[in-house]
């Protein structure tokens, strides 16, 4: 399979030579059986380097962008994406993004292990945001474990809109397993749900030590551009010429 191919063979230790990533935490990955893996998402290369360090295998959600691209280049990004285990996800959230989870419950249910970032999104700034309840169902709904993994340096090498990574070491920490069989059977209770996402985006900001910020980063993205737009009108307003 691609997946093993690419680890082993081919992406793997070419990965390993450059980045020689470390890891903390291995031991906290069980050895057989179903759990999720919610991480920190601050690069591309996010998903890469955590299989590289995991044994077992681990099938990540990726946005469906990357499985809708028109030409040679986006039928070759279906192509690799699916070889490599990773499931189409709808952003928009609702029932839009059900088909992405149900297949996460699958894959539980299988007994195998399931990648997710709980912000959705990469941070835009190295910051950790507020979490989605995605992952918090999910986890309710199969009954599984959930570690906290948090990407260390990712964004140094690779950060949003660039393309070829920069050689420097990475690292990858994985938490304690958190139990939420407590809430057993109300998977659909939202004040449920943001309590179990809200007690693993903690767990995360100390195992990072990263500045949590009370919001989506959807949200902060938005207003970032629409900054940036307004700044660029406003330059282009002032070096108009005057008629």
């Amino acid at each position: 399979m691609l997946y093993w191919f690419l680890k082993r063979l081919a992406l793997g230790p070419v990965l390993r030579v450059l980045y020689r990533p470390w890891v903390e935490g291995l031991e906290n990955i069980p050895t057989d059986g179903p759990a999720i893996l919610a991480s920190n998402h601050l690069s591309f290369s996010d998903s890469f380097f955590l299989p590289l360090v995991v044994s077992r295998r681990i099938t990540f959600v990726a946005k469906e962008e990357y499985f809708t691209g028109k030409g040679l280049k986006g039928r070759f990004n279906a192509v690799f994406f699916r070889g490599v285990g990773m499931i189409p996800m709808n952003r928009s959230g609702g029932s839009a993004s059900d088909g992405a989870m149900n297949a996460g419950l699958e894959v539980l249910r299988e007994g195998g292990l399931f990648g997710i970032y709980p912000e959705g999104t990469r941070s835009p700034d190295g910051r950790l945001y507020r979490g989605r309840t995605g992952v918090a169902r999910l986890a309710l709904k199969a009954g599984v474990p959930v570690l906290p993994v948090v990407m260390v340096d990712t964004d140094r090498i690779q950060p949003p809109g660039r393309v070829i990574p920069k050689i420097a070491r990475v690292g990858v920490k994985i938490g304690a397993p958190l139990d939420f069989s407590r809430y057993e059977g109300l998977e659909e209770d939202r004040f449920v749900l943001r309590s179990v996402t809200d007690e693993l985006m903690y767990e995360l900001m100390s195992l990072s030590g990263r500045e949590y910020v009370d919001m989506y980063a959807t949200t902060a993205k938005a207003a970032a551009s629409k900054a940036a737009e307004k700044a660029a009108a406003s330059k282009a307003a002032a070096t108009k010429p005057a008629a």
